[in-house]
């Protein structure tokens, strides 16, 4: 109870703006992976139109012989998130590394803001950037171990077309590989907000304008970009 009441009285030490901009952040957040995952049959989202290619994939592969090709992008994708993850763990020790040397940080943030600016106040926006990162972290992880289970069942996709389960256990290995994909974009976005967090060290304003940047930078990828329209077979 104590701990909760001397949280409370530190409040005090962030301004209106800074809480708008830290509530601006999260509801960006949260909208744009709402938006990308749900977006609706008129305007697809570039991973939702990546997602028909990933059960249209699993369809060839069934007359695919031999499965090697398949085998190899699947390996790929591995190594992909096995990178991100190990990034973000890197990232989050140095997060946690600055945290613990938080007086000489509050120093140097002062010389460069000119500002008095307590110790706690660094403290807590570094620890929002940290909690970004480790959901990062966690996203890929989890996507790292989706695309396994993906392989696993792909090999159990029957070679004799024939077979009753052929198409149902493709189609398993194309949703699990779907579920895959949409951990591993939720991890990048993580990662993208984030790097816009580190923005609050600067200040408020600093933070509004790298999330709205942010935002419009994901969505002309997801709803507006060249690849899009290229995967979209739209393009003229």
């Amino acid at each position: 109870m104590t701990s909760i009441m001397t949280w409370l009285d530190r409040l005090p030490f962030f301004s209106t703006l800074d809480l708008a901009a830290l509530a601006l952040l999260v509801v960006v957040w949260l909208f744009i992976g709402w938006r990308i995952e749900l977006p609706g049959a008129r305007h697809p989202s570039t991973s939702q139109i990546m997602a028909g290619y990933r059960r249209e994939w699993m369809r060839q592969m069934i007359t695919r012989q031999p499965r090697i090709f398949d085998a190899q992008i699947v390996a790929s994708l591995r190594q992909g998130t096995a990178f991100f993850a190990s990034t973000s763990v890197i990232a989050i020790g140095g997060t946690l590394a600055v945290i613990g040397n938080a007086e000489r940080v509050t120093d140097i943030a002062n010389d460069l803001t000119l500002m008095e600016t307590p110790a706690f106040v660094w403290e807590i926006k570094l620890v929002v950037l940290a909690l970004f990162l480790t959901n990062a972290f966690l996203k890929f992880v989890w996507a790292n171990r989706l695309f396994g289970y993906a392989a696993v069942v792909m090999a159990a996709v029957p070679n004799d077309v024939g077979d009753p389960l052929c198409n149902t256990r493709a189609d398993q290995a194309a949703e699990v590989n779907i579920t895959a994909a949409r951990s591993f974009n939720r991890g990048l976005r993580s990662v993208y907000f984030g790097l816009t967090c580190a923005a609050w060290l600067a200040g408020a304003i600093p933070l509004i304008i790298a999330t709205l940047f942010t935002l419009g930078v994901i969505w002309r990828r997801e709803f507006a970009s060249q690849s899009r329209t290229i995967l979209l077979g739209t393009q003229t």
